[in-house]
């Protein structure tokens, strides 16, 4: 289970946000929906543990959430706006690379079949700075599958993706969310959602949940 309670933080004196409290258990997702600059990505990183609140606190499992600690590590699959990708591999060697960082053995043919399930069968030998953004968005997904963690913190995952891959993603966060894992996903817009209780106010960001 993820918690957080009376999570804050200020950047530069400011406040992004304060007061926010999340109970998250296996099989639920929270939405977090907003403007740009209303404190998603921010609330985001500080769940993943990369950044430092100044209130409050984040707890997996009953324990305190800290930087760098890596049980913790390894149940959060964290995709950030940009995608984390090196331009100079190709999309197979970039899979296989991520899934050893996380600690994960990874054959090439296992990489193939999840670029072929997200759709880029044709482009597993492609280099990824020939890519279009929607693709590179794709490869990322991928290894959301590719390398199961339980906890998935998502920025903006459905950015530049067109309809048949929103709906991919959706299929397979039904499926993480089927299989006992738990979502926090930052969104422009609606996603539909088993929501789990969250109660917070963010300067013009919304926690779509049962209060």
């Amino acid at each position: 289970m993820l918690a957080a309670h009376q999570l804050a933080f200020a950047r530069a004196g400011r406040a992004v946000f304060h007061g926010i409290d999340i109970d998250l258990a296996p099989g639920q997702a929270i939405a977090l929906t907003g403007p740009n600059g209303s404190g998603k990505s921010t609330l985001l990183r500080v769940l993943a543990g990369l950044l430092v609140p100044l209130a409050g606190a984040v707890t997996w499992q009953g324990r305190p959430v800290r930087g760098g600690d890596p049980d913790y590590g390894r149940a959060v699959a964290y995709l950030g706006h940009h995608n984390g990708l090196d331009a100079e591999m190709s999309a197979t060697e970039q899979l296989v690379y991520a899934a050893r960082l996380a600690g994960h053995r990874v054959t090439p043919e296992a990489a193939r079949a999840a670029l072929a399930d997200a759709g880029l069968a044709r482009m597993a030998d492609a280099r990824l700075r020939t890519l279009s953004q929607g693709q590179r968005r794709r490869m990322a997904l991928a290894r959301l599958t590719l390398t199961p963690r339980p906890l998935w913190l998502l920025d903006e995952p459905l950015a530049a993706l067109d309809a048949p891959a929103a709906d991919h993603f959706r299929t397979r966060l039904d499926a993480h969310l089927a299989a006992g894992g738990m979502a926090v996903i930052a969104l422009h817009g609606p996603l539909a959602l088993p929501l789990a209780t969250a109660r917070g106010r963010l300067r013009g960001l919304a926690l779509e949940g049962t209060a």
